[in-house]
């Protein structure tokens, strides 16, 4: 069996930062280190962290008083904050600077006087935390058939900002249909879109042309992990989400030469290896890597954590 691993994949730097935040805090502070919802949406993470002294949590009403608390990548609401400052906690933003980013530019619209909508998932973290760092109405997009529901006049003065774990692909035909409809509609470059997202589903693309069968690790709640997935599957390769090795259903490789592999941004390599060692107790499997984007992006650490 030939197995070829998608490149990027896996951990990106947003990732990288919150895990390393987490990690520094337990070893500056000692156990036990709050973390405001999964750090983020990988169960294995997590539980390593766990194992190591971090206790999450889902509401801050959980974190005893003057606790050192972590918001996880994903981001959180003002109100999050406002509540964090009340009640004296020590807090450590592990917020992912590209979703900052989209804060920034989303209360720069709405000084502006323009109304702002937000292409994303209901329900995820990382919406809910920008819908809640907006003064002001926020219009939740999903899909081109939203567009058309939108209770808004066609003149009015609008902006439109995207969940960080959606793609250049993933938008476009979105904010095709805004400009469509509104003739005052502004919004980001292309390049502000996450950079990471944008590789990995590519790399999956450049993966479905030589593949048999595309084999995803990651998260079951993992928004981009879910994506990679479905965009096999619009390339007609089947494609399956595994979190580890152990999840791999056998028939799912049955008669595949070549087998593809990738990861979403959350998931460790070691998960990767793993898939690949529970293949070759099923087959020979020769390794190979898919030439594609090596990122080098690092982000800064909070100033408290690089002060100590």
């Amino acid at each position: 069996m030939q197995v070829i691993l998608a490149q990027p994949r896996g951990f990106c730097a947003g990732v990288v930062r919150a895990i390393d935040i987490v990690e520094r805090a337990l070893t500056l502070y000692g156990p036990p280190v709050y973390v405001r919802h999964e750090i983020v949406h990988n169960r294995h993470v997590v539980e390593r962290l766990e194992r190591m002294g971090a206790r999450f949590v889902e509401e801050l009403a959980e974190v005893p008083a003057g606790a050192h608390t972590i918001f996880s990548a994903h981001g959180v609401s003002k109100a999050v904050e406002a509540d964090a400052a009340e009640r004296g906690l020590a807090v450590l933003d592990a917020t992912c600077p590209l979703v900052a980013k989209v804060h920034i530019e989303g209360k720069r619209y709405v000084r502006q006087g323009r109304q702002l909508i937000l292409i994303g998932h209901a329900g995820h973290p990382e919406v809910e935390g920008t819908r809640g760092q907006i003064d002001g109405p926020v219009y939740l997009v999903q899909n081109v058939g939203d567009v058309a529901t939108l209770a808004i006049a066609d003149d009015t003065p609008l902006a439109f900002v995207t969940q960080t774990t959606l793609s250049v692909d993933d938008t476009r035909a979105i904010i095709a249909a805004l400009r469509r409809r509104f003739t005052d509609l502004v919004g980001p470059d292309t390049k502000d879109i996450c950079y990471a997202t944008q590789n990995r589903q590519t790399a999956v693309r450049e993966l479905s042309k030589l593949a048999d069968v595309i084999l995803v690790v990651g998260a079951s709640n993992s928004s981009n992990s879910n994506r990679l997935r479905e965009i096999g599957l619009e390339e007609g390769v089947p494609s399956y989400l595994v979190g580890s090795g152990a999840e791999l259903d056998p028939s799912w490789v049955e008669g595949a030469e070549v087998v593809g592999i990738t990861a979403g941004a959350s998931a460790p390599e070691a998960l990767v290896e793993d898939l690949v060692e529970t293949l070759r107790r099923s087959a020979p499997v020769e390794v190979s890597l898919l030439p594609g984007i090596v990122e080098d992006v690092k982000f800064r650490l909070p100033s408290e954590l690089l002060d100590a």
